[in-house]
């Protein structure tokens, strides 16, 4: 072959292989790199958490309610007499509060103010009480005026004292503790049919105390 001829078919050779090493090298596999975005997402995510719940909204029904209420008269030396509606549970100093508040120099001497609410009772401040309820000295009232005795009103069971019940026929100061107690439990009696269920009255004590003592 001719050196000019040689030389071409050199130069067709080497720019061949030129070409088939830049063909193999572009064909070979490369690494992909994640998006900027995904990489910082990656590389800031702590351990897995659990979801937090999202807090339940309570339903209306929810909301405290009222509930059962009394209605009380408060009369006597108090700034704002009248009737009074408070809720089940009440006592009487709530009653006192709820008429303003005492005015000064009224006798609390007989009042309880410990004691539970009834519905539909009055609380008298500062003068004699109702029929069938505490005499303001706090002791057994008297015929007529406490309800005690044949001739006097019915002794009130959700008002009266150990010593207004003990005077009931049959009725001692160990089985009017069990009244009281009876009392407290329930929230008053509303009606005298209830004394049955008193620990210690059975049908013939029952008959002798209906007679003389009302709710």
């Amino acid at each position: 072959m001719e050196p000019k001829t040689l030389a071409a078919l050199s130069v067709v050779l080497v720019v061949a292989a030129v070409l088939a090493a830049q063909h193999f090298w572009s064909g070979r596999p490369q690494p992909v790199s994640a998006p900027e975005t995904v990489r910082e997402e990656v590389g800031t995510a702590g351990p897995a958490r659990e979801p937090v719940p999202s807090p339940e909204v309570p339903p209306a029904a929810a909301a405290p309610s009222s509930g059962r209420r009394v209605v009380v008269d408060v009369s006597g030396k108090v700034r704002s007499p009248g009737v009074h509606r408070l809720p089940a549970g009440s006592r009487v100093t709530d009653a006192l509060r709820a008429a303003g508040g005492v005015r000064p120099g009224a006798d609390l001497t007989g009042l309880n103010r410990a004691r539970v609410l009834v519905d539909g009772e009055q609380v008298v401040v500062g003068g004699p009480a109702p029929p069938g309820q505490p005499a303001p000295g706090g002791g057994a009232a008297g015929p007529g005026a406490g309800g005690q005795g044949p001739g006097g009103a019915p002794v009130s069971l959700s008002t009266a004292t150990v010593e207004q019940l003990d005077t009931l026929p049959g009725v001692g100061p160990v089985l009017a503790q069990h009244i009281l107690d009876y009392r407290t439990r329930h929230g008053g009696f509303r009606s005298v049919d209830e004394l049955r269920e008193v620990n210690g009255i059975g049908e013939r004590r029952f008959a002798d105390i209906e007679p003389r003592v009302r709710p």
